[in-house]
């Protein structure tokens, strides 16, 4: 709409002129000139334009999708997933983010794990195997889709003049997540604790960086074997974690211990998994 302003200015001028001022009488004038005698002829007028008018079209799909209602919270089924539940809650667009040295199990290993889960079974805690075998090197924490490139950037920079090393782990430890809602049977490492210490320094600058968790003030190393959905901590302590570390030590072939080759090191987010190939 195009407004003539200097008119308008115009008319006020004029009317200012007038002798007649009054308040009063303005607004009789203004009246007389807006409004329309509501005769019977006039009502008739009007009912018979309404009858005429274009009939309104349909809203296009596009339109209405602007003004649709959010989508229902997502709502996390933990019988979906063994019992597991989320540390925090899902939300689209938030991606679980961690950074870990993976560990690529010997068959010896896997039948001694077989083992441990067939002792606990008998003692009425039915562990379930990790899918994966790591030393995690991080918190888990919530990255952006829009933050994953440059996060994943840091690190590598970060990353550029670190050299390749190998840890050993060969005692059992038991141990709950924060939430006391699931219990992890795992071996501690025991040698290559320096190397993953500085490795945490230079991921904890990346982490401040995007104002993320830094890493725990104390950390103790370890790869995680199994779970089990409750605290079963003091349980597992007191029945069976002596007999599966005897497994451990009274092995055939002389006490078994994992040997990890850290030549690389991993960052999984979401589904996706990003790998930092060490000098």
């Amino acid at each position: 709409m195009i407004v003539n302003y200097s008119s308008t200015s115009e008319e006020e001028t004029e009317s200012s002129s007038k002798d007649d001022s009054s308040p009063l009488r303005k607004r009789g004038k203004l009246d007389t000139q807006t409004s329309e005698p509501l005769d019977h002829g006039s009502v008739k007028r009007k009912a018979g334009k309404s009858a005429h008018l274009t009939p309104r079209l349909p809203l296009p799909d596009s339109v209405k999708e602007m003004f649709r209602e959010p989508e229902e919270q997502w709502i996390d089924k933990s019988e979906e997933h063994g019992g597991r539940q989320r540390s925090f809650q899902h939300e689209r667009g938030n991606w679980a983010t961690y950074v870990f040295c993976p560990y690529d199990p010997e068959e010896a290993f896997l039948e001694l794990l077989n083992e441990m889960v067939v002792v606990a079974a008998a003692h009425g805690i039915p562990l379930t195997l990790s899918e994966e075998f790591h030393v995690s090197i991080s918190k888990t924490v919530v990255l952006r889709h829009h933050w994953i490139q440059p996060f994943i950037q840091s690190i590598h920079t970060g990353l550029t003049q670190f050299q390749k090393f190998f840890c050993l782990a060969d005692k059992l430890r038991v141990y709950s997540n924060a939430e006391k809602t699931r219990t992890f049977l795992g071996m501690e490492i025991s040698t290559g604790k320096t190397q993953l210490l500085e490795l945490i320094k230079i991921l904890d600058e990346t982490m401040k960086e995007f104002n993320l968790s830094t890493f725990y003030k104390d950390p103790s190393f370890h790869i995680s074997l199994a779970w089990c959905v409750g605290d079963h901590t003091e349980r597992l302590k007191k029945t069976c974690l002596s007999q599966m570390q005897s497994l451990i030590d009274g092995h055939e072939d002389g006490p078994f211990y994992i040997q990890l080759n850290c030549t690389e090191l991993r960052c999984k987010s979401g589904n996706k998994v990003f790998l930092f190939p060490l000098q």
